[in-house]
């Protein structure tokens, strides 16, 4: 086989490969392929199950989120990537005309409907959910924003306050 013979076989190859390929995905159906829609933030969404702090610290960042999008009326994911940092917090609060204290009553609205959303789901003591509303009401917008960001130390100082308090109890109950 001559060299200009194995060259036209290598590309009559690629050729066939080529369109192999783009029949492999369209039989996939990726001729009709669109992304898949936001969720809409107001609409409640049902815990899963949790499975240990980091499974409900998640869960809880995410309702806090929808709860605040769905106040603001933008996406939870919009939301997300403004409180990421100062800047892209600035650029969200510009783009969409919000103001500074509007959007600390949306974040801690959101938070409100997490706690809501974890005491419903069990993975939060109502004993806890008292306090932690009242606490959330009047916590400034960067304490708020990082207990969206940071679930997860929010309910690690919950459960050894929880654990402390149930120790005094047993202390002083026969």
């Amino acid at each position: 086989m001559s060299a200009e013979s194995r060259a036209r076989a290598l590309v009559i190859g690629a050729a066939v490969a080529a369109v192999a390929l783009a029949g492999t995905y369209l039989a996939a159906g990726g001729s009709s392929y669109a992304p898949a829609k936001t969720q809409d933030p107001c609409k409640d969404r049902a815990w899963r199950n949790p499975e240990g702090l980091d499974q409900i610290a998640e869960q809880f960042s995410l309702s806090a989120l929808d709860g605040a999008a769905c106040e603001l009326g933008v996406t939870r994911e919009a939301l997300a990537r403004a409180l990421a940092t100062p800047e892209s917090r600035e650029r969200f609060t510009e783009r969409y005309g919000i103001e500074d204290a509007q959007l600390a009553r949306a974040i801690r609205a959101g938070l409100l409907r997490a706690v809501d959303d974890a005491e419903d789901a069990g993975a939060l003591n109502p004993l806890l959910a008292v306090p932690l509303r009242e606490t959330i009401k009047s916590i400034p917008l960067n304490q708020a924003i990082e207990l969206i960001q940071n679930g997860r130390a929010l309910l690690d100082e919950l459960q050894s306050f929880l654990g402390a308090a149930q120790g005094l109890l047993e202390q002083f109950l026969p």
